[in-house]
């Protein structure tokens, strides 16, 4: 497994069937470090399932899947993976309304859910200047006393992404990260994970083409489990299987 050094990411071989339905089909994937990496393709072509066996909650009946060149996810626990530093965000945001948005990240800077012993305790300077900073990734600085129930939705999957960030994770996973969104906060999250992708990796998957053309990433495209094509996104489209199966509906 020479390919797998250096790597944040690395799988090889993977496969997953569900009572005889192959959502995975020898899926191989490699992901370096710092590397934003799109990922499209049709209903059912295995994006979620791949997201899954990433983060644990899935495991694969063959195959490989190595983080940082060396440790084997199969075997690891979906909390140990996060502890290890691969977060996920799943399409709906899921944030505590009734908390502020300043709130909502000190939780997730605590890494831990027992919120009243979080909101009580009192933050080092160190974490409220991580905070701080989160918010101006995350343009929501002069919203951070406003409770996030207020929050557009847009603004809702901003915040969820800081929380994300809080926990500090080098890799992460977001799943359409702009359905729902208005044209000025899909070009700003553009903005936004392109700027996160300088420190950290980031895989999107995504079917909004537009907000794909915008990140200019890598694209892969996946097909009944398995990788279709893989390249620029221009390469992709041109591509007479990947407008046979998925562009060309």
């Amino acid at each position: 497994m020479r390919e797998a050094h250096g790597s944040i990411l690395y799988l090889d071989g993977v496969s997953v069937s569900f009572d005889g339905f192959k959502a995975l089909n020898s899926l191989s994937l490699i992901i370096e470090p710092g590397e934003l990496r799109t990922i499209i393709g049709p209903n059912g072509a295995g994006k979620t399932t791949m997201m899954d066996v990433i983060t644990g909650k899935t495991r694969p009946d063959v195959g490989a899947v190595l983080y940082d060149g060396e440790v084997d996810l199969t075997k690891q626990s979906e909390e140990r993976i996060a502890i290890m530093g691969i977060g996920r965000k799943f399409q709906k945001p899921t944030v505590f309304e009734n908390l502020t948005v300043f709130e909502n990240l000190e939780l997730a800077l605590a890494g831990e859910r027992r919120t009243f012993a979080v909101l009580f305790a009192q933050l080092s300077g160190t974490q409220r200047d991580r905070i701080a900073e989160i918010l101006a990734t995350i343009r929501l600085t002069a919203r951070a006393g406003e409770k996030a129930g207020t929050l557009s939705h847009g603004q809702k999957q901003w915040l969820e992404i800081g929380m994300l960030l809080a926990q500090d994770p080098r890799l992460m996973l977001l799943d359409e990260p702009v359905a729902g969104m208005t044209d000025a906060e899909t070009e700003q999250t553009a903005e936004l994970l392109v700027g996160i992708a300088k420190e950290r990796s980031v895989i999107v998957v995504e079917h909004d083409m537009e907000f794909v053309r915008t990140l200019a990433s890598k694209v892969t495209v996946l097909h009944e489990g398995s990788v279709l094509a893989e390249g620029s996104l221009a390469h992709v489209q041109a591509d007479e299987r990947v407008i046979e199966v998925y562009l060309g509906r």
